[in-house]
């Protein structure tokens, strides 16, 4: 219990941050969720180059 509450008060200063200022990789992730979404359909289908080609037009 007492390694849990120290790693609380070490991360403090994360969370406060995290809660207070308007920064966020919300649409980093949100890029992320969707070239995975493409491989994942495309799986075998066809080259680098044909994945690329939709990546960048989508």
């Amino acid at each position: 219990m007492h390694a849990f509450t120290r790693g609380l008060a070490n991360d403090r200063a994360a969370g406060n941050a995290a809660l207070s200022l308007p920064f966020h990789n919300g649409g980093t992730e949100g890029v992320n969720t969707k070239t995975k979404l493409l491989k994942r359909q495309m799986c075998g289908r066809s080259g680098f180059a044909h994945l690329r080609h939709r990546i960048l037009l989508g």
